[in-house]
């Protein structure tokens, strides 16, 4: 883990109030996997940081991308090439692709949650993986662009208002057959579906790693602040996670208003 003082090298807008943010950050970019987060420091005025799965990494540079909906993350918005941002990390446990894999890998991508999936499809189509990466959205403007991937990751989309309103789950059926693992990241309700319906979706019998995005105070594991329950005990997403397997979380038991 490192603290570092990370000069902002661009922060664009690449969906309505959602930001890419690059980050000038060599250590962390060296030992950063698809998966973790960092911790970033807004202005003063917010004592606590904020968490942000590392969407990319290239060289030297790492980049966030978030929403900006409350005061931090809108603060984080108005920075600019040439200012600079105090972060902490690379933090957690990411997602661990089986090396027996036969190299079909299927991701699915629920809103934001598409932030740690892309550095994940990035990484996996270098290894020479087959990615099918999935993702949801409310509307065809909320959608990650598709430029923004490489070519050789099939990317397939739909939109609750689009001309077949569907959500990401009814996808899972199509692709999860011929997949060897499956990762995803998304909201609570995206995943407790896809716990309740896993025979229906085509998920028995295989690896399901989920991305737990829950309040955070200090991001590796001394407030217990993000503690949750599994079946393995007691879990803190920001040290033990936040990838677990989705079959370990008891989902009856985790918080509803996440």
């Amino acid at each position: 883990m490192n603290q570092t003082i990370a000069a902002v090298l661009s922060n664009r807008e690449v969906m309505p109030e959602t930001c890419l943010m690059w980050l000038e950050a060599p250590e962390m970019a060296a030992e950063a996997r698809p998966g973790q987060f960092v911790m970033v420091g807004c202005d003063r005025n917010f004592l606590l940081r904020r968490p942000f799965s590392i969407h990319n990494v290239e060289s030297d540079r790492v980049a966030i991308l978030f929403a900006a909906t409350g005061g931090g993350t809108r603060w984080l918005s108005q920075l600019n090439s040439g200012d600079s941002l105090d972060i902490m990390g690379p933090l957690g446990n990411g997602y661990t692709i089986n090396p027996e894999s036969k190299r079909r890998l299927l991701l699915v991508g629920g809103g934001i949650g598409i932030a740690p999936l892309v550095f994940l499809a990035r990484r996996a189509a270098a290894q020479g993986h087959r990615v099918t990466l999935l993702m949801g959205a409310y509307s065809e403007a909320q959608l990650y662009p598709a430029a923004k991937l490489a070519p050789e990751i099939e990317f397939v989309t739909t939109t609750e208002t689009g001309d077949d309103g569907r959500m990401v789950t009814e996808l899972i059926p199509e692709y999860a057959p011929g997949a060897d693992q499956v990762f995803a990241c998304g909201p609570a309700a995206m995943y407790r579906a896809m716990a309740t319906r896993r025979e229906a979706l085509g998920l028995m019998g295989k690896s399901v790693q989920v991305s737990l995005e829950v309040r955070m105070a200090c991001g590796y594991g001394v407030c217990y602040g993000c503690t949750i329950k599994t079946r393995q005990g007691l879990k803190q997403v920001c040290r033990h996670g936040p990838v677990f397997e989705m079959d370990d979380i008891l989902w009856d038991k985790f918080p509803s208003n996440i």
